[in-house]
């Protein structure tokens, strides 16, 4: 086996997803926790002393306390490099959540105990399911009153069509949480908390008797639910799991760092390592030929004091060594890459070489954008990651005409960044673009960055729209003299969309003018 292959076999890279205010952020902290990453959780919980956790870094996110963009964050574990990739829980940021997927090998999906499969959280295992992304469950907050255990099950098994494999089993129900059985070694597991939950959680083995004195009638239903699961054959398969027919399942409490570190455990022992990624012609990539990575994610200032331009890049094959000069595929041109880095919330630090399934950020990449290909060697191609067709509409407008340099630059970031769409036509012009988004909140976005980072103050007024398809230069001119219909050029690709006031008026338009080409975009995972 080469370098670059047993490199490979030690990598773990995977995505946090789930519903909002599910704990995505605190079970990243409290995995980095306890791979002894950082010392202490950042999550103070308590509205009054809540500090912004390690991977939410954006003023934003820490001031409504929810993930707004994706963060990546590396750290070892077990003799294992992690890539860990936070995302936004908010479903107006499910677009920037299918970009993290089409980086990640694995993903973790948390569901909140007393809430279950909530809709974000199914939409979610659909897209992972669309992608073959093999899924972990980690049930959360068993610490506090919720829903019965085995009742749980059967609502995975019924809304996703996966046969759910519990690891670990809870001792206790929701609120009453003694500990876990570890159902692979067969061993009971008691949890005691540490103040504030701010360190890992005291973990003592007991042995049945132990657990029986200890513990009593809790852990004898814990042992009879066990011995159910065995019966009924709800046992762990490997090969069921990686084809998307399973979802291993553990129980826990991100906040007081109960039962993470069996997940993390479990990341190591039954998480697929990289793979052979298929490129544009669904030809698999070997792992050790020569680099290619797909830029998944690009994201601006960062660092306020440096006000730069990060581009984060899922290595697929071979090594990457930091000064190597490689192509664009989008452009054909040369890209250096003098400024690698790993990236841990805010915190960077130089990256000198990176192997398949590693995460590294390239600095001031202003040619990159989400979806691209690096490669070195021989050409490669990756697919690109399609757009979500979005249902909001507003056109900016820079209130002080000053600025308007500053304005147009901060357009074209949030553009390049995906933040939104930019649309632009003749008749509106670059003085007042139209925002396209999946969600209005990604439009606070906007305007929160724009005055913080360009200085910059915009006024928006939204469009009657709320239907876009994707049309061609024959039918634009039909479409454009249509009642209820503007068409625009899309800045990042230049694809024409149609935009209408709604389904019912597109149809009007298509029975009286059947020879236009309209296709759809990609469907949001909102529903």
């Amino acid at each position: 086996m080469t370098a670059i292959l047993q490199e490979a076999a030690r990598r773990r890279t995977f995505a946090v997803i789930s519903h909002p205010d599910a704990g995505k952020s605190t079970m990243t902290e409290a995995l980095a926790l306890h791979a002894s990453a950082i010392t202490e959780a950042g999550a103070v919980h308590g509205k009054a002393g809540r500090r912004g956790v390690t991977s939410d870094w954006m003023d934003m996110e820490k001031a409504r306390g929810i993930s707004i963009t994706s963060a990546a964050l590396r750290f070892e574990y077990r003799g294992h490099m992690f890539n860990l990739v936070d995302t936004p829980g908010h479903a107006d940021f499910s677009e920037d959540t299918y970009r993290v997927l089409a980086a990640v090998d694995c993903a973790v999906m948390l569901l909140d105990a007393a809430k279950g499969m909530e809709p974000q959280t199914l939409k979610l295992f659909e897209v992972c399911r669309h992608r073959r992304i093999p899924v972990i469950t980690f049930v959360n907050k068993w610490d506090r009153p919720g829903r019965e255990a085995l009742e749980l099950l059967d609502e995975i098994q019924e809304k996703t069509g996966l046969r759910p494999t519990p690891i670990t089993w809870p001792i206790g129900t929701g609120g009453f949480f003694h500990g876990v059985v570890d159902r692979v070694v067969d061993q009971a597991v008691r949890y005691t908390r540490t103040p504030g939950g701010a360190t890992k959680a005291i973990e003592t083995e007991l042995t049945p008797e132990q657990a029986l004195a200890e513990i009593g009638e809790d852990w004898e239903r814990a042992k009879d639910e066990v011995d159910l699961l065995s019966a009924i054959g709800s046992d762990h398969d490997q090969k069921a799991f990686e084809a998307h027919e399973s979802t291993p399942v553990l129980f826990g409490a991100a906040l007081n760092n109960f039962g993470v570190g069996r997940l993390l455990d479990a990341m190591v022992d039954i998480a697929p390592a990289p793979a052979p990624r298929p490129d544009v012609k669904d030809d698999p990539r070997p792992l050790d030929r020569p680099f290619s990575g797909l830029v998944f994610k690009v994201q601006a200032n960062m660092d306020p004091s440096h006000r730069d331009r990060i581009a984060f890049v899922r290595v697929c094959s071979g090594r990457f060594e930091r000064g190597m000069v490689l192509t664009h595929a989008a452009t054909g041109r040369p890209f250096a890459t003098k400024y690698a880095q790993s990236v841990f919330g805010q915190e960077r630090a130089t990256i000198d070489e990176a192997f398949p399934g590693d995460v590294v950020g390239l600095v001031n990449a202003t040619a990159l954008r989400p979806g691209d290909t690096l490669y070195d060697g021989s050409a490669v191609e990756f697919p690109r990651i399609p757009s979500f067709a979005p249902e909001h509409f507003w056109t900016a407008r820079c209130r002080d005409s000053s600025r308007a340099k500053q304005f147009r630059k901060g357009i074209e970031q949030m553009e390049a960044e995906g933040v939104v769409q930019v649309l632009r036509s003749e008749i509106r012009g670059d003085q007042s673009p139209v925002l396209a988004a999946v969600g209005p909140m990604q439009f606070d976005v906007v305007k929160h960055r724009l005055a913080g980072e360009f200085n910059t103050e915009i006024a928006m007024d939204r469009l009657d729209f709320s239907l876009a398809r994707i049309t061609d230069a024959e039918s634009a001119p039909v479409l454009a003299r249509q009642r209820g219909v503007e068409v625009f050029t899309r800045a990042i690709d230049g694809e024409l969309l149609a935009l209408f006031t709604d389904e019912w008026r597109m149809r009007g338009v298509l029975r009286d003018h059947p020879g236009l080409v309209l296709k759809a975009l990609l469907a949001d995972t909102r529903g």
